[in-house]
């Protein structure tokens, strides 16, 4: 079973389509993956990017795109909310806060925190009231505006920049890296011909 590492953010809609799509895209191969958040604002500041959404041409095609994709892979209306790019912070320290120090965040996760961003009719996610129900329905261990959990996504973001991580979706699967929703057939390929070598 080959493990996988999946960098995320909920700010990108491109890393929701590929949370939703992964199951389908690696159905018969071997695997397991751990779901881990970083602050993509941090990718992109240690690589001295723009994120596409501060680039209005490109947020506009963006969208276009992402509204095209999500109906190809059969998901449905995507919603994007209103205040894009918003603060992630929030929903990312609270995904690390639903569990002991040191273990990532389950595929439930994540789900639940994607689809309150990406399912949302264009609500803010940081709508107190809407950020309190989803703290409720996920009842973290951990407090999520502690120092512990802030350092831990801090140190998962550090973590992703050192090993070469630029962007998000990212999966990392044998020591190899993966960006994006459209690397998911390379990676899909890479560890089906890994599993037939001899």
């Amino acid at each position: 079973m080959t493990p996988i590492t999946f960098h995320f953010d909920v700010v990108s809609p491109f890393a929701y389509l590929a949370f939703e799509h992964l199951p389908e895209a690696l159905e018969g191969v071997s695997h397991v993956v751990e779901y881990r958040p970083v602050l993509f604002a941090g990718l992109l500041k240690a690589h001295g990017h723009k994120g596409p959404a501060e680039i209005p041409p490109k947020r506009e095609w963006t969208f276009r795109q992402v509204d095209w994709l999500a109906a190809k892979l059969g998901q449905g209306t995507m919603r994007c909310p209103a205040p894009h790019p918003f603060n992630p912070l929030a929903l990312l320290r609270l995904s690390l806060a639903c569990g002991p120090a040191g273990r990532m965040p389950n595929r439930r996760v994540v789900e639940l925190l994607m689809r309150h961003v990406w399912r949302g009719d264009g609500a803010d996610p940081n709508e107190p009231s809407r950020l309190a129900a989803l703290r409720g329905e996920l009842a973290p261990m951990r407090d999520p505006e502690g120092d512990e959990v802030k350092a831990e996504l801090r140190a998962l973001t550090d973590s992703a920049i050192a090993s070469g991580v630029f962007g998000v979706p990212t999966f990392v699967a044998r020591g190899r890296l993966y960006w994006g929703l459209d690397a998911l057939p390379m990676l899909r390929d890479d560890l089906l011909a890994a599993e037939a070598a001899p």
